[in-house]
């Protein structure tokens, strides 16, 4: 990126506040003092009422919400899953053959939706009619439980979602899992096709959620950190996404009751690999959501308020970082997201610090103020693209910088997420494209349909790897705020933040 300064700031909005309000009212004559009480009230009122429309919740327009083989409906974090089978519009092709299942003896206090299951023998679809085109969540909740009609050993399956293979050879245990995908979706429908390993196999799946995203949610634009350089990663808005980690970086763990997409947040302790020289810092005031910048949907409140930090209690600025180890398979890119929002420094200009990724430095001198717009507890994230390693690790630091300041903080970090980016077939999971998953069943084995699967997995690179060329200029993919900074440095902490 090309170096640049920072431009003014914008200019605030003219409004005018509470107390200059109260003191117009002050202001009345004494024989309209009964209109002045019911003024004051109404000004409260209007101010209440606004902050609470400032903390609305996301309302998607594609929402679905299925509990799988069950006949009626289940609560889960005050949502409502419906049935997929007495519903006439159930997502569930009526040419599906399936066995749905009941759990008799469920485990107490589990969530209703994993006490059943809809079970296919051959390949079995459900189809979504999508209104919003764009990003959509795809989860998939999966739960063995003790059934007298399938053998649960049997189950193995594949999983697609609209031409993207998301899971391989996918077995279940008696532990819940969600296992959750960010896809895609340009067309009217959004389809999700269950293929059992073998013919002798059978797939099933608990519930299914389908929601449509934010806009803001995943920016087309990351850098690319290597072991070169840092550069810019285009077509990242298209690209399948699998979320392996979501982490409350100090915090405690956010359920989807507390988050407004109905997220999952874990906490750090088992990815920390050292907690030498930083602490825990929990702010109890309001994080400020700046217009521009990342919303709630993007981080919710109880990540960004709280943190890991690294602060010199002296005048000599500590040499350590804090990092967190991640299991990553290799062979796929990963989109790393990091979240920030200073609400432990004392003043703005004081924080700077470095940010590595795999051990390699992607950004350097990060300045957190003027990222933020010169806000204190104001959220600002980052996006990264790196490349799995054999090695089988991905890892994140942050630590002190050359512009770091004593007696000051030194480093901080609120949350993290990890995604894993689809491959040049089109798969999460695996070397094979949706084409070989489909032709391969049931015979169990590639015979004759090799040159013709091959091909067309060759056209569906190639396609893949044009349309990530052929995607916008813009390059940067940080969070954007109401700023005119043009152009970022990293090597001397400057940031693009441009609105588009």
């Amino acid at each position: 990126m090309e170096s640049g300064t920072a431009d003014p700031q914008p200019p605030k909005l003219k409004s005018r506040s509470s107390s200059s309000a109260i003191s117009e009212f002050s202001r009345l004559p004494p024989m309209e003092f009964p209109y002045r009480k019911l003024l004051f009230s109404l000004s409260l009122f209007s101010l209440s009422t606004l902050s609470a429309l400032s903390h609305s919740y996301f309302a998607p327009i594609d929402i679905y919400l299925v509990d799988c083989g069950s006949t009626a409906e289940s609560t889960v974090d005050n949502r409502r899953f419906v049935p997929d089978s007495s519903n006439p519009d159930s997502p569930l092709s009526s040419s599906t053959r399936s066995i749905p299942l009941r759990n008799e003896n469920p485990v107490p206090n589990s969530p209703q939706i994993y006490s059943t299951a809809r079970a296919f023998r051959r390949p079995s679809i459900y189809e979504f009619q999508i209104r919003d085109p764009g990003t959509h969540l795809v989860r998939l909740h999966f739960q063995t439980f003790n059934s007298l009609k399938l053998d649960w050993n049997d189950a193995q399956f594949h999983v697609l979602v609209n031409g993207f293979v998301t899971l391989t050879d996918f077995r279940a245990t008696k532990i819940p899992v969600v296992m959750e995908f960010l896809i895609w979706v340009d067309s009217k429908k959004l389809v999700i096709e269950f293929v059992p390993a073998k013919k002798s196999y059978f797939a099933f799946v608990n519930a299914i959620e389908v929601i449509s995203a934010p806009k803001d949610l995943v920016a087309d634009t990351a850098k690319f950190v290597s072991d070169e350089k840092v550069e810019g990663f285009n077509g990242l808005i298209k690209q399948a996404l699998q979320v392996v980690y979501r982490v409350n970086v100090g915090g405690s763990k956010v359920t989807p009751f507390n988050d407004t997409l109905w997220r999952t947040w874990v906490t750090d302790d088992e990815y920390l690999e050292s907690d030498s020289g930083s602490k825990r810092v929990y702010f109890g005031g309001r994080v400020k959501y700046q217009g521009g910048g990342p919303t709630r949907e993007v981080g919710p409140d109880n990540v960004y308020n709280t943190a890991r930090v690294i602060h010199s209690a002296n005048a000599l600025i500590p040499h350590v970082n804090m990092t967190w180890v991640f299991a990553a398979v290799g062979g796929y890119k990963y989109l790393v997201r990091l979240h920030f929002c200073d609400i432990a420094s004392i003043s703005i200009g004081l924080l700077y610090f470095n940010v590595y990724v795999n051990g390699k430095l992607a950004y350097e001198n990060l300045d957190l103020s003027m990222a933020a717009n010169y806000m204190l507890a104001s959220p600002f994230y980052a996006d990264f693209v790196v490349d799995g390693e054999d090695s089988g690790v991905l890892s994140v630091s942050v630590g002190p910088s050359n512009m770091s300041v004593p007696y000051a903080i030194d480093g901080i970090l609120n949350g993290i997420e990890i995604m894993r980016l689809n491959n040049s077939m089109g798969s999460l999971d695996g070397e094979h494209c949706a084409g070989w998953v489909l032709r391969n069943w049931p015979s169990g084995n590639v015979g004759a349909a090799v040159p013709l699967v091959a091909a067309a997995c060759l056209l569906l690179s190639i396609s893949l790897v044009i349309r990530r060329r052929m995607s916008g200029k813009e390059f940067v993919g940080w969070s954007k705020l109401p700023t005119d900074v043009s152009e970022v440095n990293l090597k001397h902490g400057v940031t693009q933040l441009s609105v588009k």
